[in-house]
């Protein structure tokens, strides 16, 4: 953590359209406030650092918290027409100034340019969807089995909510979650990855344009334990949502037992990819580098086990390997690139230890296996993985595709569930009834059949066993920032 002893000046490529949207202070209480120490940032691409951010203490965090509760009951008291005035003059900012906040993701997250693109479309839809989705929080009338009773129900805001989001997603990821939370009549206080805080920073910017108060979405920074430990012990923090691993999800379960948060949980993957010997060879090829190399393999959603039935096995090796062989690797910023950095070494490391421990047990490195400096790491596939490799069992997280045969349907289905994750799983198939059998078989919260991107604002978005609880998006989303509260109203004579 490097103490601040200056204002920091944004390195001399990044050139914003709107320099506002630049912001190395956190958004707290409607006030742009800094600190003492300060976390560094870095271009994943190059080791540059690109700007600081403060590392706020329990203060900082209590003021905000403080600041939420106070505004909690205007908010929740606007009409959800009103609220959605304000969330849709946020969703038109964003677009309006796509192109800057795309650059801020590519320099700090090293995704390229055009994803930087595709995610602040993704990450604008779903504050457009609650919006919409924020009118429509119905109640219901239930028939009554008592005599002179009228019974109903309806939603209320849970109260003051908080996030934990990743550094891979770092725009959609916050506003699948505030959005929703905005919408529902809660204020949400945000806590961005410090490896990518700029872009829930520059969010925050465009909120406070919207006319959205500083103390109904704010966002802090600083380091991920003593943020999150404030977070939850608070009891005023009544509910909070988490995108990130496995490990962490199940402390947060653990320390939110004392004020009983309600928790929304979106964790580990291990997405298997099937492809059957009666699907179309090219289709399954394009759609397993799609599942698998987006985002440069760190994303929950990526193909994490390519399953090949034993028929196509060897041709699909061929083709997917000569396709992956393809990828262009390079700076996010750089024309035609389709696979940037990894967050950092470790990543790196990782990917390289997977590969080194599947051709120990005897796997075979068809293209890549190599770093390439930096953290860069080659796109790579590895051939006749077992279930006792690494590659096989953890989440890679890496352009590094696992790829192994099977005989048969139930063969497949029993090696797609052979994992304590259950987010995403895909399959390639142009039988119907397989199709139909699979989308119930496999142990997942979402399936996707012979197509590799299924998510968007509509869908209820998360998994089950260990991949996390509660769904994200859809008409379900905002579920998980209201209370569900039943009136039952006395009619005298």
């Amino acid at each position: 953590m490097a103490t601040r002893t200056a204002a920091h000046t944004p390195a001399h490529h990044i050139r914003l359209s709107e320099p506002r949207l630049w912001r190395e202070q956190a958004w707290v209480a409607g006030k742009w406030i800094d600190s003492r120490d300060a976390i560094a940032v870095d271009d994943p691409a190059t080791g540059v650092t690109i700007g600081h951010v403060p590392a706020l203490g329990a203060k900082a965090i209590d003021s905000a918290i403080d600041a939420a509760s106070v505004a909690l009951p205007a908010w929740a008291a606007l009409t959800p027409d009103l609220r959605a005035e304000h969330l849709l003059a946020w969703y038109e900012g964003m677009l309006r100034h796509r192109e800057d906040l795309a650059l801020i993701m590519t320099l700090e997250e090293g995704k390229p340019l055009h994803e930087a693109r595709g995610e602040i479309d993704y990450a604008a839809s779903f504050v457009r969807w609650f919006a919409e989705e924020g009118r429509r929080a119905y109640g219901e009338t239930i028939p009554s089995h008592l005599p002179g009773r009228h019974l109903s129900t309806v939603r209320r805001p849970i109260g003051v909510t908080a996030a934990i989001t990743p550094w891979n997603f770092p725009s959609a990821m916050v506003t699948r979650k505030a959005a929703a939370a905005l919408a529902a009549g809660c204020p949400m206080i945000v806590r961005p990855a410090s490896e990518t805080p700029f872009s829930a920073l520059a969010l925050a910017w465009l909120a406070e344009q919207a006319g959205i108060p500083g103390s109904i979405f704010q966002v802090i920074t600083g380091d991920g334990r003593t943020v999150g430990g404030a977070l939850m012990d608070d009891v005023r923090i009544r509910a909070l949502s988490f995108t990130g691993s496995t490990e962490v999800g199940k402390a947060l379960i653990r320390q939110s037992a004392d004020t009983v948060k309600r928790l929304t949980l979106e964790l580990g993957g291990n997405a298997p990819f099937i492809v059957f010997d009666d699907a179309d060879l090219d289709f399954a090829v394009e759609g397993a580098l799609a599942a698998k190399f987006q985002t440069s393999g760190e994303d929950c959603l990526a193909a994490n086990r390519i399953l090949v039935q034993r028929p196509l096995y060897e041709a699909f090796l061929e083709r997917f390997a000569a396709r992956t062989a393809q990828l262009r690797v390079g700076h996010g910023l750089e024309t035609g690139t389709e696979i940037g950095p990894l967050i950092d070494s470790r990543a790196v490391d990782k990917a390289a230890q997977h590969v080194e421990d599947a051709q120990r047990h005897g796997a075979r490195v068809l293209t890549g296996g190599k770093k390439l400096g930096g953290n860069f790491y080659s796109p790579t596939v590895v051939a006749d993985v077992t279930p006792e490799m690494a590659l096989f069992r953890e989440e890679t997280f890496s352009p590094v595709a696992a790829v192994l045969p099977f005989d048969d349907e139930a063969e497949a289905i029993r090696l797609a569930n052979d994992t304590e994750y259950g987010l995403v799983a895909y399959c390639y198939t142009e039988n119907l009834g397989r199709a139909t059998r699979l989308g119930e078989a496999l142990d997942y919260g979402m399936v996707a059949i012979n197509c590799a991107k299924l998510t968007g604002p509509p869908i209820p978005f998360g998994g089950v066993k260990q991949s996390g609880q509660g769904r994200e998006g859809s008409r379900h989303g905002l579920d998980e920032y209201s209370e569900l509260k039943y009136i039952c109203l006395g009619l005298p004579d």
